[in-house]
């Protein structure tokens, strides 16, 4: 059998890839095509509190100043109930949230870990959820979500934060005023539709 000058040999790599992920994307869906390039979606738990940020704009966090080490996108209100309780709200506003699947959930840190596709291309990105009892009384939660496929999001993560912070909100009214501790919002259009 012939072979390959070593030029060709990387394209032939690629082209083999890429023919397998096309026909695994045909004969199992999407999901089983991104599996097989990248892995399992859920990216797996993360130490909030030494988190550092990826240096690829495809991440974003929502923690209040002094919990996390790591800059922070959105400072996220508080609520006038423990944790626990502000937990069991959130699962409650995000029950009908699309293409949402909770996988993992930690009560001794009251930490929970989800992975939400996108709408078109069905890519898996893993949020990660920390309920907090704050000192002073009531609670907050602690947000970061992070694409597995990508070196930029177009906006995706942050918007998706906005919007479960305003679902959480809207499910259970904070004890803080509605624009308090966030920036005005530069997501795209795109990306607060969740899609990429």
């Amino acid at each position: 059998m012939a072979r390959l000058p070593r030029m060709r040999r990387p394209a032939a790599r690629l082209g083999v890839a890429g023919s397998v992920a096309v026909i695994l994307w045909f004969a199992g869906g999407a999901d089983l095509a991104w599996r097989a390039i990248a892995g399992p979606p859920d990216l797996g738990p993360v130490d909030l509190a030494t988190l550092e940020r990826r240096p690829a704009p495809n991440d974003a966090l929502a923690c209040p100043p002094g919990l996390c080490a790591a800059r922070i996108d959105i400072a996220p209100p508080h609520w006038p109930m423990p944790a626990a309780e502000l937990r069991r709200a959130f699962a409650t506003a995000l029950a009908d949230e699309p293409r949402t699947e909770r996988v993992a959930a930690d009560d001794a840190t009251m930490t929970d870990r989800w992975v939400q596709r996108t709408r078109l291309m069905r890519f898996p990105d893993t949020i990660v959820a920390r309920f907090v009892d704050l000192p002073e009384g009531g609670s907050t939660v602690i947000l970061y979500s992070r694409s597995q496929l990508g070196s930029d999001d177009l906006g995706v993560n942050r918007a998706r934060i906005e919007r479960w912070l305003r679902r959480l909100r809207d499910t259970v009214p904070s004890g803080d005023p509605p624009a308090a501790g966030t920036r005005p919002s530069a997501t795209p259009p795109a990306a607060a539709s969740g899609s990429r």
